[in-house]
């Protein structure tokens, strides 16, 4: 096979890959570089605000915490065209600080957007991506996106409060996997890429796939391969684990956005995991250059709580502490308004939402285990499709 060259990936391809990015942040500051390292980096990702309406009240992380974490589709040096969040997840940490619970949103759950004045939205219903776009817009920025986001799922999650929030660049994720020296990572379902393959004559590099007006493959073009991903346990470059979890057309299980956000999941921990081994830690010229990447990739809103209050009370959590949970136990749950398709949370998804602001998860997900997500590399149960 050819060796694949570096390029420029797609601006929509977000990977919500935040908090993995955080806690590699506090796993290397703590162990190798203190204050010097903190500092230093430490400029680079945090920022104010961000979070509206719904954020916490006090500058405190004693007790349980929420973060939101999203993943956007930004067109750069082109605010016209706006920004969408591809990915979004809450992460919530119990009081124990020992363990964290991630669930994804999906992009078209139908939602009520609240109004913006300062961005001359006056709100409605629209698929929860839109809530961004709806703060970024007319000088709104990134700030301004986020915060209608937050405001949104606040809202759809019954008054949730957040004590942060981050965004990420997938351009500066690109370089931190390299700066691991990419991960060992599980393929739960055969996933063929739509964006990878090869053609079979010269085994040069290229797209497989022709593309119909809405973005979606159809057949494959003349001579190409393209790259598939079988499954089991192997140990992935850099470009092969982010191009696996960029997938969602062509899953084996038929499972679209949910596959991927439960690849993307998975990956966070396989990072985390890479990122706090001996090989890793132990070594301060790879700390250095994987917090160095770690500020081109993460914008932290931290809430007015300093990154030294975050790394100290978030150092207990551990790659096996990462609970990764499937929304609507991973099935579409479409329904159609005025001919237009949206996705809608269940009752458990509602339910589970409700015990992040409770601070209860722990207890309701050893009532639905069914809704964590599988790990292992073993073909995790077949969704029922209801739409795209």
């Amino acid at each position: 096979m050819a060796k694949k060259r570096g390029k420029k990936d797609p601006l929509w391809a977000r990977l919500s890959l935040i908090f993995g990015a955080l806690l590699l942040l506090i796993s290397g500051g703590i162990l190798v570089g203190g204050n010097l390292l903190l500092n230093h980096y430490g400029d680079q990702i945090t920022h104010e605000g961000g979070l509206g309406d719904a954020a916490a009240a006090g500058a405190t992380i004693d007790g349980p915490i929420t973060l939101l974490l999203v993943g956007i589709d930004e067109r750069v040096n082109n605010e016209a065209m706006g920004a969408r969040s591809d990915s979004i997840i809450i992460a919530h940490v119990p009081a124990s600080h020992d363990a964290v619970y991630m669930m994804s949103i999906p992009r078209d759950t139908r939602v009520h957007i609240p109004a913006n004045k300062a961005t001359k939205y006056n709100g409605g219903t629209d698929k929860i991506n839109a809530a961004f776009q709806f703060g970024y817009q007319n000088g709104g920025g990134r700030d301004g996106g986020l915060a209608l986001l937050a405001e949104t799922v606040s809202a759809l999650a019954g008054g949730m409060k957040f004590n942060g929030a981050a965004i990420v660049n997938f351009d500066g994720f690109s370089g931190l996997v390299k700066a691991l020296g990419g991960v060992h990572m599980c393929v739960d379902e055969e996933t063929t890429s739509i964006h990878t393959g090869w053609n079979t004559k010269t085994n040069v590099e290229g797209v497989p796939y022709n593309f119909n007006a809405d973005g979606i493959p159809t057949t494959l073009k003349p001579n190409m391969r393209p790259q598939v991903y079988k499954v089991g346990c192997r140990d992935f470059a850099a470009w092969e684990a982010l191009d696996y979890v960029r997938q969602r057309d062509k899953l084996a299980n038929n499972d679209g956005d949910y596959g991927r956000q439960r690849h993307q999941q998975q990956f966070i921990k396989a990072m985390l995991k890479k990122a706090t081994s001996t090989g890793v830690i132990s070594n301060p010229i790879k700390v250095n250059q994987m917090l160095g990447e770690v500020g081109k990739a993460v914008s932290f809103y931290n809430n007015k709580v300093s990154l030294a209050d975050w790394i100290f009370t978030l150092k207990g959590i551990n790659p096996d502490g990462m609970v990764t949970l499937r929304t609507n136990n991973g099935q579409y749950n479409a329904q159609t308004v005025n001919g237009q398709s949206f996705e809608s949370l269940d009752q458990n998804a509602q339910d589970l939402l409700k015990s992040f602001s409770d601070d209860t998860v722990a207890a309701f997900v050893a009532q639905h285990p069914e809704m964590i997500a599988n790990d292992a590399a073993t073909p995790a149960s077949t969704p029922t499709q209801g739409g795209r």
